[in-house]
Formats: C-alpha cells, sequence, structure tokens
C-alpha cells in the first residue's frame, strides 16, 4: 500500500511552494495535491516491498530447483551415453 503520511507530507510541502497570492486555498490545495498524487501512483502499478519479497523468494527458490533440474538431467544424459565397447 501507498504511505498515506508521506502523500501528506509530500501535498504540504508542495502546497508551501505556491505563491503567497494563491495561498488563501492552501488546505484545499493540499487536498487536491494529494488526490492527483495517489491517483498518479495507483495507475502504475506499483506491488509492496512485502510483495516484491515474497516473488523475490519464489523467483530464487524457482531458480534453485531448475538448477537442481539441469544436473539431473545432465548426470541421465551422462549415463545414458554408450560406452566405448565394439560394435557388431
Amino acid at each position: 500500500m501507498i504511505d498515506l503520511a508521506q502523500l501528506d507530507d509530500l501535498a504540504r510541502r508542495l502546497s508551501t511552494l505556491v505563491p503567497p497570492s494563491l495561498r488563501e486555498g492552501r488546505e484545499e490545495l493540499q487536498q487536491n495535491f494529494k488526490a492527483v498524487l495517489q491517483a498518479g501512483l495507483a495507475r502504475l502499478d506499483l506491488v509492496t516491498r512485502e510483495e516484491f519479497e515474497v516473488q523475490r523468494l519464489v523467483l530464487a527458490r524457482t531458480r534453485e530447483k531448475l538448477e537442481a533440474l539441469e544436473r539431473q538431467l545432465a548426470e541421465l544424459a551422462d549415463a545414458a551415453k554408450p560406452d566405448d565397447a565394439p560394435r557388431h
């Protein structure tokens, strides 16, 4: 999830950049900044750190299994090779 406290802080900082003549609606500007930031971040299809770490671990386990299967396949291929026995 998106950290709303960080969005609030960013919206607050953005509202301080508004020229003094427009600061009358500062609270409204903060809410608009926050809404725009939330909408923009929602469209980015981001994942949480926790989701990312879970998928990273799944990928690591899958890679380990693949490497083990490749080793087994190589061992089976070596075992299936014909010996250097004379042919008839």
